[in-house]
C-alpha cells in the first residue's frame, strides 16, 4: 500500500484572506466583463477554493457609465421588475438603465450569473460598482 508522506488540509474560515480588485470596464463589453468579476468574487482563482466556504475577493468596478454590449442588444435587451400588483410589470431597455443608473446593469448582470445559493447575497455585497473612475476606496490599493 502506497502512502502519501503529505495531505492536503481543509480550508478553515480563519484562514481566509481577502484581496481587493480594480477593475476598469471603460470601452469593454459586459458579456466578457461579468465572468471575470464573478471569478475573483466566488474564488475560483485561489488554489483553495472550495465550494462549501465562501472565500472569494472584494471586487471594484469602475466607468460603469462606459460599458458596452454588442450588437443591438443596447435597445432590445430588456430588464423587467414586477411589483406583484396587478399591471405592476415595469420594463426599461438596456441604453435607459444605463443612463439611470449604469450600476445597476452589472448588478443584475453579476446577480444573474452567481450560483443561487446561501453565498449569493454575500458576493454581491463585496461587488462594488462605481459609475465613473473615482472610488472610495483608494486605501485599499495603496502600495
Amino acid at each position: 500500500m502506497n502512502r502519501l508522506t503529505h495531505s492536503t488540509k481543509p480550508t478553515k474560515e480563519n484562514q481566509i484572506s481577502r484581496k481587493w480588485h480594480l477593475i476598469d470596464v471603460s470601452g469593454r463589453i459586459l458579456g466578457r466583463m461579468v465572468p471575470q468579476i464573478i471569478r475573483l468574487v466566488q474564488g475560483k482563482n485561489k488554489t483553495n477554493y472550495v465550494p462549501n466556504l465562501d472565500i472569494g475577493d472584494h471586487v471594484v468596478v469602475t466607468n460603469a457609465s462606459k460599458i458596452r454590449v454588442t450588437g443591438r442588444k443596447s435597445l432590445s435587451k430588456e430588464y423587467t421588475n414586477y411589483s406583484g400588483y396587478p399591471g405592476g410589470l415595469s420594463k426599461i431597455n438596456f441604453a435607459d438603465l444605463l443612463k439611470k443608473d449604469s450600476r445597476e446593469v452589472i448588478k443584475r448582470a453579476v446577480s444573474g450569473m452567481l450560483p443561487k445559493n446561501k453565498f449569493r447575497s454575500e458576493r454581491l455585497n463585496r461587488v462594488h460598482i462605481f459609475p465613473n473612475s473615482e472610488h472610495t476606496f483608494q486605501n485599499k490599493f495603496a502600495k
